[in-house]
């Protein structure tokens, strides 16, 4: 997850798409992008959970909800609304754009695709550990509160009985973040973008080829941004949890107040 929102800038076209799933350094690969096309990048997370605008997970729980798509009108909600969410960015990044590739390319059909990779079994764990069932009916209650953190267990929800389920799930096989999700993911890219249009990336290797990918001049003095995903995860989570207690508890000692009140004028 990015450290803040980027905003849309006019004019500005979508040049590459990014292809990697949660937890691959889609932080760091947002940032690069960033500077090296000189515009904003919509990570999809950050745009959610951070920007404090509503409209990017609503817009992306409207979207997920025609999936599979199975009528000319899932078809059209799902474009128009891919088109309204990246309309002013350069790139994308996290899911659940990085699951609607082929939809994206079909908009924006010079754009370049390009997967951030990881050890999968690295992955698997990291994931693991951030989408337990437990952890995501803990975050429903403590954020009912909070502005787009307080959709974020629906959009789980219908990304799995969506998108993710279709690319990832087979029939009677339960929800798993394990390789191979990974290995069906890295298919289902392999099958739908052209071979020449598609490259995997590790961050770990820093600017060049990432820059021979984009046909730009590596930047001179400066250092490839580094993010660990998954501490910037912990940091945020903490922090919004925090902020829905403390709305948790506005709530109660207001609604103490108005029945004590209600109460002695009985």
């Amino acid at each position: 997850m990015g450290a803040e929102a980027s905003k849309p800038m006019p004019g500005a076209q979508l040049r590459v798409i990014g292809a990697g799933l949660p937890r691959t350094g889609t932080a760091s690969f947002t940032a690069a992008l960033s500077i090296l096309l000189g515009g904003p990048v919509y990570h999809s997370g950050t745009q959610m959970l951070v920007s404090g605008d509503e409209k990017h997970i609503k817009t992306q729980i409207r979207i997920l909800e025609h999936t599979p798509m199975q009528s000319p009108e899932d078809k059209k909600v799902v474009m128009e609304g891919l088109k309204s969410l990246v309309n002013g960015y350069v790139a994308t990044a996290d899911s659940s754009m990085c699951q609607f590739v082929p939809e994206l390319l079909e908009l924006f059909p010079d754009a370049k695709v390009i997967c951030t990779t990881r050890d999968p079994d690295a992955w698997a764990k990291s994931m693991g550990e951030l989408a337990s069932t437990s952890l995501q009916n803990m975050l429903a209650l403590m954020l009912f509160w909070v502005p787009c953190l307080r959709l974020f267990p629906k959009w789980v929800r219908v990304l799995h009985e969506g998108r993710w389920g279709e690319l990832y799930i087979r029939p009677g096989e339960q929800a798993n973040y394990g390789q191979v999700t990974w290995e069906r993911h890295v298919s289902w890219l392999q099958e739908s973008v052209p071979k020449d249009r598609l490259v995997f990336y590790d961050v770990r290797d820093g600017w060049q080829p990432l820059c021979d990918v984009l046909g730009v001049p590596v930047p001179r003095d400066t250092e490839f941004p580094r993010m660990n995903d998954s501490d910037a995860m912990s940091k945020f989570a903490a922090k919004q949890i925090a902020n829905g207690v403390l709305r948790w508890l506005i709530v109660v000692v207001v609604g103490a107040g108005i029945m004590g009140f209600m109460w002695q004028h009985i």
